[in-house]
């Protein structure tokens, strides 16, 4: 279910890393990375970022990018990959249940197939062929110095 305007805003005012996705090149995927912001209720989130990065410049060009919160725990780790999506084919219901069965308690599995097939309609799987790739792994946030 969606966020209300307040939900969402209190989500983005706390503390997580972005990820930052903005048009890159013609035949490239976007440029998607992890940020660092600053947002407060009713405001404007804000970045900080090199002057001369690649990413800089692009926002430069396109005039725009996004930013996609989620929470990391228990380390602080990102991988992003981009590339060409080939072998795109219709998706089934074990393709389904396989996706879900990755982020979903067992009980919650077979509710959310048929909410899905119900409220979504049919599905396309697609696949990624991996060719450039950005990744770091900070490790546990316990293994940080305090500041």
């Amino acid at each position: 279910m969606a966020l209300t305007k307040s939900e969402r805003e209190a989500f983005l005012a706390e503390p997580h890393v972005a990820a930052l996705s903005v048009e890159a090149e013609p035949e490239r995927a976007p440029l998607t990375v992890p940020i660092w912001y600053h947002y407060e209720p009713g405001g404007r989130p804000w970045l900080l970022t090199g002057t001369e990065s690649r990413k800089l410049n692009l926002i430069r060009a396109a005039g725009r990018f996004t930013l996609m919160v989620d929470e990391v725990s228990p380390r602080l780790m990102y991988v992003s990959v981009s590339g060409d999506a080939v072998d795109m084919v219709a998706g089934t219901r074990d393709d389904l249940r396989e996706m879900a069965s990755r982020y979903l308690p067992p009980q919650a599995v077979e509710p959310y197939i048929e909410m899905a097939e119900k409220e979504h309609g049919p599905q396309t799987k697609v696949y990624l062929d991996p060719q450039q790739w950005v990744s770091l792994d900070l490790g546990s946030l316990g293994d940080l110095p305090a500041v």
